[in-house]
């Protein structure tokens, strides 16, 4: 009798363990595929936050564009200073906007980015003295980090650094460098369109200084 109540107890503790098991099993799902979907928000979140900090300095670009731009050039001094007051306070409105997004890094990605970021620094201070060369080495520079055949020499150091960094911190690297090198081309291409206007109103002054001359002699 005392042996059949033992059996009856094991077998009850039993069944009543297996009963926790299944629903432990089963909550720790439901917490899984929550957190699951937690995950593809946090994911959204970055996303949209991205493309927020990509608007940013699009836009930024933009206004310094229309500010350095030809048609700027070409109209009358007051309303330019009415048109950059304009720029400044849109500038000012969008630098208002502080966009933030945390890359989590080992040591390693660390030193990577630093150095990558230092290369560029160091070839964006020679834009001033040498625009054409530190073009090149632009072009080099974001073709170490495209992955389709480029047109131009890669610079293999620096795509074994860029390759180290996070992923994140290569796609703002790659970012920077497209802009860096759309900048230097509207910069080459206002220079040689002043060049030209430089040159027009030489041949245009020597020709009304020839004209001058040739109604003084008839005279």
């Amino acid at each position: 009798m005392a042996q059949a109540k033992i059996h009856a107890k094991l077998n009850e503790s039993a069944c009543s363990k297996f009963s926790r098991t299944l629903s432990m099993a089963d909550r720790s799902g439901r917490l899984l595929e929550s957190l699951d979907q937690l995950e593809m928000r946090v994911e959204a979140l970055r996303d949209a936050a991205s493309a927020m900090e990509q608007e940013r300095e699009s836009i930024l670009e933009m206004i310094q564009s229309v500010q350095n731009s030809q048609e700027m050039r070409n109209i009358c001094p007051g309303e330019r200073e009415e048109l950059n007051l304009t720029a400044n306070r849109l500038m000012g409105r969008t630098l208002s906007v502080e966009i933030s997004i945390g890359t989590i890094r080992n040591p390693q990605q660390e030193e990577a980015l630093q150095k990558a970021t230092s290369i560029i620094d160091e070839i964006v201070k020679k834009l001033l003295s040498d625009m054409e060369g530190a073009r090149q080495q632009l072009l080099a520079l974001h073709a170490a980090c495209v992955t389709e055949a480029p047109p131009v020499p890669i610079d293999q150091k620096f795509q074994a650094i860029v390759i180290s960094c996070a992923l994140e911190d290569q796609k703002k690297i790659k970012r920077r460098l497209e802009t860096l090198v759309r900048n230097t081309e509207n910069a080459e291409k206002n220079i040689k369109i002043m060049d030209h206007q430089k040159l027009e109103d030489t041949k245009r002054n020597a020709m009304k200084r020839e004209h001058h001359v040739t109604f003084n002699s008839t005279q």
